[in-house]
């Protein structure tokens, strides 16, 4: 009857821990997802403390031109006139996935983005938990194009890539 007993107690208890386990990564996934939100809002509104402040200090913030890979002082430092704005520029998640590391303090994720200004993109990047509260170390901002549309859209590249060659920008 006690090894009856303690065995439920233990089955109980992992089953108790394994909730618990969950519902803190779902939390945790919930937090990250009003995290990114707010990001992507604070560049909509041109908020350059709220939007630079996400990013840790160093991240790599990977644009959509090959030229654009930049920490997140020199992101600051490019940015700086779109921030002068009404809105720097508009991404909407229309679809994200997160995950979490088996301690919780590094995260990833991908997103479908909808811009007005581009057809949809795509945003992928890795968050890490500083002092109780997440920060984004890399962010990778990515249009997509469908595989049917590269054989046209190949020979606009070429020629870009070739006069960014010539010209040294």
């Amino acid at each position: 009857m006690k090894k009856t007993f303690t065995a439920f107690c233990l089955a109980t208890l992992a089953t108790l821990l394994a909730g618990a386990g969950t519902d803190a990564g779902a939390a945790a996934r919930s937090e990250i997802e009003r995290f990114l939100s707010a990001w992507h809002h604070a560049a909509a509104v041109a908020d350059a403390e709220a939007y630079f402040g996400a990013l840790a200090p160093g991240a790599i913030f990977l644009g959509t031109d090959i030229r654009e890979r930049w920490t997140r002082e020199e992101l600051q430092e490019w940015a700086a006139p779109y921030f002068r704005r009404a809105s720097a520029w508009v991404f909407t998640a229309s679809r994200r996935r997160v995950y979490l590391s088996a301690d919780g303090g590094t995260a990833w994720f991908d997103e479908d983005l909808h811009s007005a200004s581009y057809w949809p993109c795509r945003g992928s990047g890795v968050l890490e938990k500083v002092a109780g509260r997440w920060l984004i170390r890399q962010y990778n901002l990515a249009l997509t194009i469908p595989n049917e549309s590269t054989a046209a859209i190949k020979p606009l590249v070429e020629a870009a890539l070739k006069q960014q060659a010539k010209t040294g920008k």
